[in-house]
């Protein structure tokens, strides 16, 4: 755990620009340098703020909207590539952490994808959101547990969703066994109106008080002027306004400063890192305060493909004859302890009446002394 630390964060409320491929990188690029004069480590930025955040697909219906669609494929940025480039090497050059969320174009789909830079420059976490929420669901693609993980950084663990991820409880729980110290959480902004900015900080303010670390929040922002391009219809435009809550809380639940709540600008605040310890002393949810042999959470953390091999995928006998490993002659995995009894992967040691168990093809494999299995070897092959 960090600790007598001080670390400075930006949020950052921008708007994006809607006619250029590289304008949006252009200003991500001059925030985190304004940022950085400011003395800030580490620097968030809105939900897929590059290019944009496909606004259009909130007050169009999908049979109108496949203009503005295709114009979103060409200006999305391909990971890595020319624009997470430039972010990567501003980010090396000034020595911070930079999370973005960009439209990631990966062949024939789109996906809400969110970008940890450390502080040399390296891509430490690309996820994308497991579920697109309504109509994005008609732009993006979904995303897979993969990405649920907290990065080391020079400042601190850090994880990260994206806007209603947050009402997933198990996904955020997901990082919080993995005792995330700064959670970068992205908004569009500019969305639905007051409601949702209020929605937003009572979110965000419970998750750094159920996960004991500090929330970095990011909103973007839409001008007069780029309301009216979404759409012509005023009685549509009043979607497109208000939602914007940028601020930056503390693991007891606080503004660390005044929060954005219109224009653009960013948020600017120190963290001092022994508050979590503070916090967690009271109430560690993945630790004393947790019970995992009552309630734990099960996640699939492998990356969803169109393709695989059987074969590097089989799951036989260990060689040494203890426990089981995937793979094939050439390659074998050890199937792996999970890091917390609170977070449990599917082919991991669980807990299980019969004793300590490994999963199997055909089920639970008892193992320790006096433990009989249920299947033989063969049965076990060919359970489904």
């Amino acid at each position: 755990m960090t600790s007598k630390k001080i670390v400075r964060a930006a949020a950052v409320q921008i708007a994006p620009v809607f006619d250029s491929a590289t304008g949006t990188v252009d200003k991500v690029c001059q925030a985190i340098s304004d940022a950085a004069k400011e003395g800030a480590q580490l620097v968030v930025f809105p939900e897929t703020f590059v290019p944009y955040y496909p606004y259009f697909s909130f007050v169009l219906p999908p049979v109108a909207a496949g203009r503005e669609h295709l114009k979103l494929y060409q200006h999305a940025p391909t990971v890595p590539g020319p624009a997470t480039d430039a972010v990567a090497a501003l980010a090396r050059s000034l020595g911070v952490v930079v999370v973005l969320g960009v439209n990631e174009r990966d062949h024939g789909s789109l996906y809400n994808t969110q970008l940890i830079f450390d502080e040399s420059g390296n891509l430490a976490l690309k996820r994308r959101k497991i579920t697109p929420t309504y109509h994005e669901r008609m732009i993006w693609g979904q995303g897979d547990a993969s990405g649920l993980k907290v990065v080391e950084t020079g400042i601190g663990r850090i994880g990260a969703l994206a806007c209603w991820e947050h009402y997933n409880p198990l996904a955020r729980y997901a990082l919080m066994a993995q005792h995330e110290e700064i959670h970068c959480s992205q908004f569009p902004g500019s969305l639905v109106g007051p409601i949702f900015a209020e929605q937003i900080e009572v979110t965000i303010r419970h998750h750094a008080l159920e996960s004991g670390c500090f929330v970095i929040n990011a909103t973007g922002w839409l001008s007069d002027e780029q309301i009216e391009s979404v759409t012509p219809d005023p009685g549509l435009q009043k979607n497109l306004r208000g939602g914007c809550c940028t601020a930056i809380i503390s693991p007891e639940g606080q503004h660390l400063a005044e929060p954005l709540r219109s224009g653009e600008g960013m948020v600017i605040a120190d963290l001092d890192m022994s508050l979590i310890t503070k916090r967690k002393r009271m109430m560690d949810s993945v630790g004393h305060y947790a019970r995992p042999e009552l309630l734990s959470l099960r996640i699939n953390d492998k990356p969803a493909a169109p393709m695989f091999s059987d074969e590097l995928n089989a799951i036989k006998p260990s060689p040494e004859g203890e426990g089981w490993v995937r793979g094939n002659e050439n390659k074998e995995e050890s199937l792996f302890n999970p890091p917390h009894p609170s977070l449990i992967m599917p082919d991991s040691p669980v807990r299980h009446p019969m004793g300590e168990c490994k999963s199997a093809p055909g089920g639970f494999v008892p193992q320790g002394e006096g433990a009989k299995s249920t299947f033989s070897p063969k049965q076990r092959a060919t359970q489904p």
